[in-house]
């Protein structure tokens, strides 16, 4: 396996002028260099393939970039990764992802300006871990992982 590497983006998964830099959120970020239209890919998240097994075998260190495109399938964004892996969560992102055909697809939900932090919403559902958030966010929910709203009867 490939040692992880000083994080960079992929000119060839990424659509438009992106770059990393120091982020108020969490280390690395990703920052728009031009601005980036509604509803259009920004970059394409890559990595090493791994199944079930193999992913599940991967301890989870400090930085973990893992995305898993379906039951069976998990990018593994350190080995491999096109810099999407650097795009912080936020509670209110600007990106969503989309999973097409096994490729992972970063898109714009609204315009995004020129020096604006990338962020998505990493759609964490596992709560035996709580992770906070810093996103910043006015609606941040406090955690990265979702939490299952209470149950509220309706007359």
């Amino acid at each position: 396996m490939q040692p992880v590497r000083e994080p960079r983006i992929d000119p060839e998964h990424a659509c438009f002028d992106i770059r990393i830099r120091p982020s108020k959120i969490h280390r690395y970020g990703v920052y728009a260099y031009e601005p980036i239209p509604k509803n259009r890919k920004v970059i394409e998240y890559t990595g090493l393939r791994l199944n079930r097994k193999q992913a599940a075998a991967i301890e989870s260190g400090t930085y973990t970039y893992l995305f898993a495109v379906d039951n069976y399938w998990t990018l593994d964004g350190a080995r491999g990764g096109s810099g999407a892996e650097i795009i912080n969560h936020s509670c209110e992102p600007n990106l969503i992802s989309r999973v097409l055909k096994g490729h992972v697809l970063y898109m714009s939900l609204r315009e995004i300006k020129k020096g604006e932090e990338l962020t998505i919403d990493y759609n964490f559902s596992d709560l035996s871990e709580v992770t906070p958030c810093s996103c910043g966010a006015a609606k941040c929910r406090g955690t990265i992982e979702k939490r299952k709203r209470p149950y509220k009867k309706t007359k």
